[in-house]
């Protein structure tokens, strides 16, 4: 495609020139800590960034430069940074003790709470989205005294073995479209879960059909994101999740949403979208305003299955009381239907600035937006696949566009062009209109014609 324009190459000098400081601790870091950093979501060429503090929709990196944060620890941070409700109960919490070791009495109020808003019967309290997954598909397992689990290419539920199956493959490595290929992400994964994992096309129906005829008897449980946010913001069709619906009633197996994500994108979460209901939901991020809690829930007749003697479940630190109060805190004062009606209708602006101003200026672009979360993808034609994702989106525009927005104090979406912004309850219109005016300003760059590259050291 020919060399870098200089207006792009000058964008990467400036991003490097403003982060020297996290190059430095890049430096000192690499050699302890692998890559420099302890999740390899947050790797970043030719180093990661480090950051310092948050304070409402802001965050300020190890150099002093302060951006408007639609990352927001990846979704977690719907409540935004430090929120002031917060940290008062903290403040509180920390005088009385963090752990107990005993069952914490306010596990009740926080059960009831989400009992009521994401319509589960039962539930177990974890720390981690992985955590909950992981238990969730045992539960599956143990219920129906079945082996199998079906997951979609391109969804992600977490780092465990079970999981790390056709969740970021190369196109050659993706399969066949109806019949996308069983790849793990990388050395280590286990070969023995590897055999108890199938893998379906997402929003395709008969591509799960297919497996659940060649397994009839063998398929415990469906997983999957019930909007893939692991290859931007993409909604499957409500037909298509009536559909799984249906075929999991007709062969008996357990169908689980993976909301780690979802529950903080509209109030009620998925469910409350599609007006279909799983046996089983996974919860986390947003739901206790960036402490770690997460939640697995479901039917009554499959969460008492749980406990001594039967399905195991188990974790020192799960319902903390340090976790649970945030939660309680998060989910009644803070993450009002109110607050993420006002959050949604921001991300709809976000969303309907960015395919004006790029359409505008000449570049090919799609965007979705679901709740608090949107992406946009530089492609010219829509993308509901990882296949689709693999061959249409501009690796190379996508990355001249977050470093440009970087350089002008905007944090566009999470770190990588697979990636979605988040609204916090905590922007303000003023945020909204200052990102408007950047993407203005760095439209002319986005348009420029530079290489389909994966990363910023290609530059």
């Amino acid at each position: 495609m020919g060399s870098i324009p200089p207006e792009v190459q000058r964008e990467f000098s400036n991003f490097m020139e403003r982060t020297k400081r996290s190059s430095d601790i890049f430096k000192d870091v690499r050699d302890l800590v692998p890559a420099g950093v302890s999740s390899n979501y947050r790797a970043l060429e030719p180093y990661p960034l480090y950051f310092s503090r948050g304070y409402g929709s802001k965050l300020v990196d190890a150099d002093g430069n302060v951006y408007i944060d639609y990352n927001l620890a990846f979704g977690v941070l719907v409540a935004g940074h430090n929120h002031p409700r917060l940290v008062e109960m903290v403040e509180e919490r920390v005088r009385n003790g963090i752990i107990l070791g005993f069952e914490y009495e306010h596990i009740y109020e926080l059960a009831a709470i989400l009992s009521r808003r994401f319509k589960l019967d039962m539930v177990r309290f974890s720390s981690t989205g992985l955590e909950a997954t992981l238990h969730a598909i045992r539960i599956a397992r143990g219920y129906t005294q079945r082996r199998l689990v079906v997951k979609f290419l391109g969804n992600y539920h977490g780092s465990h073995d079970f999981f790390l199956v056709a969740t970021k493959p190369n196109i050659y490595a993706a399969g066949h479209r109806k019949r996308p290929a069983k790849v793990p992400s990388g050395p280590g994964v286990s070969q023995g879960a590897l055999s108890e994992v199938l893998v379906a096309q997402y929003g395709d129906l008969e591509s799960v059909e297919m497996l659940f005829k060649e397994y009839p008897d063998e398929i415990a449980a469906v997983i999957l994101e019930p909007v893939a946010m692991n290859m931007g913001v993409v909604i499957p069709s409500k037909e298509f999740m009536h559909g799984l619906r249906r075929l999991c009633d007709e062969y008996g197996v357990v169908l689980i949403f993976d909301e780690v994500k979802t529950c903080g994108k509209l109030y009620g979460g998925a469910e409350e979208f599609f007006g279909v209901k799983p046996d089983m939901k996974t919860l986390a991020k947003a739901i206790a305003g960036g402490f770690p809690l997460s939640v697995i829930g479901g039917k009554k007749e499959i969460m008492s299955e749980v406990g001594p003697g039967k399905i195991p479940h188990a974790g020192t630190f799960n319902s903390n009381p340090l976790s649970i109060d945030a939660g309680i805190v998060t989910l009644e004062e803070i993450l009002t239907r109110d607050a993420m009606d006002r959050a949604i209708r921001y991300s709809e602006e976000l969303m309907r600035a960015h395919l004006d101003i790029f359409n505008d200026a000449g570049v090919p672009v799609r965007g979705s937006v679901f709740g608090t979360s949107g992406a946009v993808m530089f492609s010219d034609r829509d993308i509901v696949t990882w296949h689709d994702f693999l061959e249409y989106q501009h690796t190379g525009r996508w990355w001249v566009y977050f470093v440009s927005m970087m350089n002008r104090g905007v944090i566009p979406t999470a770190p990588g062009p697979d990636e979605q912004w988040t609204v916090s309850v905590q922007h303000t219109e003023e945020d909204i209109q200052k990102t408007v005016d950047k993407l203005n300003e760095v439209a002319s760059l986005v348009a420029m014609e530079v290489p389909k590259l994966k990363n910023i050291e290609a530059f």
